[in-house]
């Protein structure tokens, strides 16, 4: 892992002022996060005028410096840079359909932020986000873990929201991930599941086939919120937002985000998501989450899906 790195400034950039970009900054200032945001778009004019409208309301919430550009020079000092430029998914389509669009911007944009901002920590949000983090992990040349992408930070939450449901209980209270590739074969860790020092399926009432639904209801959810609405972005602004704070105050918490993979359970040359320890440094820690030989099985199942396409 790199060297401790120094936070002085809490300035967030954010790469692309689209809904995800945009509903990302609003949850960093509902925070209160950063001292400084720093909004970058190709169109200045777009930037400038997201920059008012969040203006406007810091009356009512802890004093921020924003600033618009479409000049990745002013990226200087910035401690957290969150990629989320790029073609939407539209309906009908999966992930892995935006790759080639998603990863030209990518090849143009990563080179930008190191030269500018050479000791930020990058989250990729784009999708297909397992892909363009391992293209942007090749060609940043940054120490392991100062680049990672969301993942199945998402998936993960709605994940434990569907299990809530069945339960009662806070979501926060359940323990256990969805892993893998963040599109179709993504997989829940069900073996390891924890709820109050009990195992998942042996809670009274819960039983496998319940479980799988909510995973189902998980998978489908983002095919769903885009047919209805055009696109997700509050969700996936607000797993950012908290991905934001574990690193700002180095608070080691636990998310499963795509990393790219060392020798990870025999896996390298892929990134995907796994539990990771989130502080200062980024990813400081993968943890060797103990999964059935089912499950290993989809994990490779994830790792030969995405290795197709790198």
């Amino acid at each position: 892992m790199s060297k401790h790195i120094k936070f002085d400034n809490n300035k967030i950039a954010i790469v692309g002022c689209g809904r995800v970009g945009m509903s990302t900054a609003f949850a960093l200032l509902q925070k209160g996060l950063p001292n400084e945001l720093l909004l970058i778009s190709r169109s200045i004019e777009k930037a400038e005028g997201e920059k008012l409208d969040l203006e406007h309301g810091l009356s009512f919430l802890r004093h921020t410096k924003i600033q618009a550009s479409s000049n990745y020079e002013d990226l200087k000092e910035t401690d957290i840079v969150i990629f989320t430029a790029g073609a939407s998914q539209f309906p009908g389509e999966t992930r892995l359909d935006l790759l080639e669009k998603n990863k030209a911007i990518i090849r143009e944009a990563i080179p930008k932020i190191v030269r500018n901002a050479p000791n930020a920590i990058i989250i990729v949000v784009s999708n297909p986000v397992d892909i363009l983090t391992y293209e942007a992990y090749k060609i940043a040349g940054l120490p392991k873990g100062r680049i990672f992408g969301s993942g199945t930070t998402l998936d993960t939450s709605r994940f434990r929201f569907h299990l809530s449901e069945k339960l009662k209980i806070n979501p926060n209270s359940i323990h256990t991930y969805i892993l893998g590739e963040h599109g179709d074969s993504s997989f829940p860790a069900i073996d390891g599941a924890i709820v109050g020092g009990q195992s998942l399926l042996s809670i009274q009432g819960i039983t496998e086939e319940i479980v799988l639904n909510a995973y189902k209801k998980t998978k489908e959810a983002a095919y769903k919120i885009i047919e209805a609405k055009g696109a997700t972005f509050y969700a996936i602004a607000t797993a950012a937002a908290a991905l934001s704070e574990a690193i700002l105050t180095n608070s080691k918490k636990i998310y499963p985000v795509s990393i790219p993979l060392h020798s990870y359970q025999g896996h390298s040359g892929v990134s995907l998501s796994v539990p990771c320890v989130i502080g200062r440094n980024g990813v400081e820690q993968t943890i060797d989450i103990k999964l059935s030989w089912k499950e290993k099985q989809l994990l490779q199942k994830s790792v030969d899906t995405l290795k197709k396409y790198l």
